[in-house]
């Protein structure tokens, strides 16, 4: 694993950190936006990541909101300091249907060891967006051995 320097910015960690999760590359998943506190993924419609009736799967949708909010803690961090989820609760309003997904994690509350992120998932139809997924996530901080 990479070590960071002192120098480089949250976003090259996000994206040096992202580049290194083989499930978003398996996804196809890519980094939108990238700010202090606030993190989106991006995945295109493919069809064999839906489920049976033709929506993305729950378990996808939940993947990329759970990194969405824990990368939107990571961004908070110190360089050498590394995030985990400890849990999340996600609530589906809809079905989950577009032809792309973003995921958007927001930190509600920083912590020195737990940090509170809001998450949601919207299915885009062109630029038609349907709230589809919101929930909670507790994000640790943890520095690696």
């Amino acid at each position: 694993m990479a070590q960071f320097q002192a120098s480089e910015g949250p976003a090259s960690r996000v994206k040096a950190s992202f580049d290194r999760q083989s499930i978003m590359a398996l996804l196809g998943a890519g980094l939108g936006v990238v700010e202090p506190g606030r993190v989106d993924i991006v995945l295109p419609y493919r069809a064999d990541l839906c489920q049976q009736n033709g929506f993305l799967h729950a378990g996808i949708s939940t993947t990329i909101a759970d990194s969405a909010g824990g990368y939107a803690a990571y961004t908070l961090f110190e360089p050498g300091e590394d995030v985990l989820t400890s849990e999340f609760k996600m609530n589906f309003l809809a079905p989950a249907k577009g032809d792309r997904y973003v995921a958007s994690g927001r930190v509600v509350k920083p912590g020195k060891r737990l940090s509170i992120c809001q998450v949601e998932m919207h299915a885009y139809e062109g630029e038609q967006a349907t709230l589809c997924v919101i929930g909670l996530l507790t994000a640790v901080r943890v520095t690696p051995r």
